[in-house]
């Protein structure tokens, strides 16, 4: 038996190590978990309300068009029910958008190094990637527009980027869209949007009524903390999301997840405090970099990424053996640093204590 040619060679997607791992690993009682951008702060409590709500449904198929989150969504980004598509997480709006357009032949553009379900996906439809590297942790947009050819299907812009946690301002991705082909997509990933607070970060939604082409992807895996749950979504002219409808599974969204999605929504306070947090103990880890002359990405997202000039993979295992996982940047295609995310008060204190004894065990502070 032989599986298609384009999964010979490809690797899954390597999670983080998890809490419980670490623990039996090193033998450690407590455990900080900074590697995978979640809300450290958890969810609304409505949202757990919503789901022991639903707890008696368990034996009852989902709502596969997800009318109620469906609506709520709808009434919150000023869009119409039909411009939504619900996915199992973003993952799968961004694979659902791959198996649509992507095929032998075809093209997709995208930055390096960015969100890699978009590369890994367009290998399995067997669609050349072409990915053009970022300048100075941002899109390079102009080369990214010179890499597109008739042959290009979609185009990829992850706003904030992940791992850099930079943005693409609404100056210049207008400029953008105004120089992209027509035949194009433009699929704007604004997985960390309740995070970005800069002035001129874009506002997507209303630019749908200018750009035929545009989709928009959101999720409610990061500030809203129902990652566990997976929903995301994507935003779209009501004729690319009845053209790309059939490649969705159905019931590809949970009654649980629905439900707590919809609650979650509406607890709009819960947000606004968790950004707050957020953004004043990101300024911590900035002042902390300056004082130690680490460099670093400025970031409108929950996590940041550090440049120790200094191997990803040992700081990594430095922080893994005193208890704080986060990211090594070798596995995100920037090998001298790690991804952090932004956590509580008492979390960022053990974190930058131990990266504080770090610099004076390598004698760089």
């Amino acid at each position: 038996m032989q599986v298609k040619e384009s999964l010979r060679g490809l690797s899954p997607y390597q999670p983080g190590k998890s809490i419980e791992e670490v623990k039996r690993e090193y033998g450690l009682p407590e455990i900080i978990k900074l590697a995978s951008n979640e809300n450290p702060y958890g969810s609304s409590p409505a949202a757990k309300a919503a789901i022991a709500a639903e707890l008696d449904r368990l034996a009852v198929y989902p709502d596969g068009y997800a009318r109620t989150l469906r609506e709520k969504v709808a009434k919150h980004l000023g869009v119409k029910e039909t411009q939504l598509l619900f996915g199992n997480g973003s993952d799968e709006v961004v694979q659902i958008f791959c198996r649509a357009f992507l095929e032998p032949g075809a093209n997709t553009v995208m930055a390096a190094p960015t969100f890699p379900q978009y590369r890994h996906n367009a290998i399995i439809e067997r669609a050349e990637v072409r990915e053009v590297p970022l300048v100075d942790g941002r899109h390079d947009l102009e080369a990214m527009l010179a890499a597109i050819d008739e042959n290009t299907r979609i185009v990829w812009i992850c706003n904030p980027n992940n791992p850099t946690g930079t943005y693409v301002n609404d100056t210049e991705l207008r400029a953008f869209l105004d120089r992209v082909p027509p035949h194009v997509l433009v699929v704007v990933d604004e997985a960390y949007y309740e995070y970005a607070t800069a002035p001129d970060y874009p506002q997507t939604v209303p630019l749908l009524n200018e750009y035929e082409q545009l989709v928009v992807m959101r999720t409610f895996s990061k500030a809203y903390g129902l990652a566990a749950l997976r929903v995301g979504y994507g935003v779209a002219s009501e004729t690319l999301i009845r053209a790309v409808e059939p490649a969705r599974e159905p019931f590809n969204t949970s009654t649980i997840a629905q439900a707590a999605a919809a609650a979650a929504l509406d607890d709009q306070a819960f947000i606004r405090a968790c950004v707050e947090r957020n953004r004043a103990e990101l300024e911590r880890y900035y002042r902390f970099c300056e004082e130690n002359g680490l460099k670093y990405y400025p970031s409108q997202t929950n996590f940041l990424f550090i440049d120790f000039g200094l191997d990803g993979d040992e700081v990594f295992r430095y922080l893994l053996e005193r208890g704080v996982i986060v990211r090594s940047g070798q596995a995100l295609g920037l090998p001298t640093g790690v991804r952090v995310t932004v956590g509580t008060k008492e979390q960022n204190d053990r974190m930058l204590e131990l990266v504080s004894q770090l610099l004076r065990e390598k004698q760089l502070a």
